[in-house]
């Protein structure tokens, strides 16, 4: 996907959201390998197995958003709102999660290996069978919440 084609969809996705028409970003499948999606609202967007590895994703904007499968690997979320996001499978080895409103998601399977989780919220995500290997600052700062039943599924 080109970015002309890439900013139709956001622009479309933004009339979905406001109720003026368009309709809802579908980027299931799509490459936006190295991305700058910074400050994006793809609030409900679909990107089931998108390639999002190295994209930029500062500050966006992906509460409700499906991510099943999509990779994420060496991503920048920080201070990226993620509640209620689908994440089953995603990929975020070595993403940088810091600062990110993950309350709520569904990390069930996701691969963590090696992310950086300064200051994330997880208060009630799902983080059933992630790999958390080497997961920077996975436990509790003051900033960071996390429920130890998420682990727990």
């Amino acid at each position: 996907m080109n970015a002309t084609e890439l900013l139709k969809v956001l622009e479309n996705h933004k009339l979905w959201l406001e109720n003026n028409g368009g309709e809802r970003a579908n980027l299931s499948f799509t490459n936006l390998r190295c991305a700058n999606l910074a400050g994006a609202n793809l609030r409900g967007a679909n990107l089931t197995d998108a390639n999002l590895a190295g994209a930029n994703l500062r500050c966006a904007n992906l509460r409700d958003a499906n991510l099943t499968d999509a990779n994420l690997a060496g991503a920048n979320l920080r201070g990226a709102n993620l509640t209620d996001a689908d994440l089953t499978r995603a990929n975020l080895a070595g993403a940088n999660l810091s600062f990110t409103n993950l309350r709520c998601a569904n990390l069930r399977g996701t691969n963590l290996a090696r992310a950086n989780l300064t200051d994330a919220n997880l208060r009630g995500a799902n983080l059933r069978d992630a790999d958390l290997t080497r997961a920077l600052n996975i436990f509790p700062t003051p900033k960071t919440t996390i429920d130890p039943r998420a682990l727990l599924g």
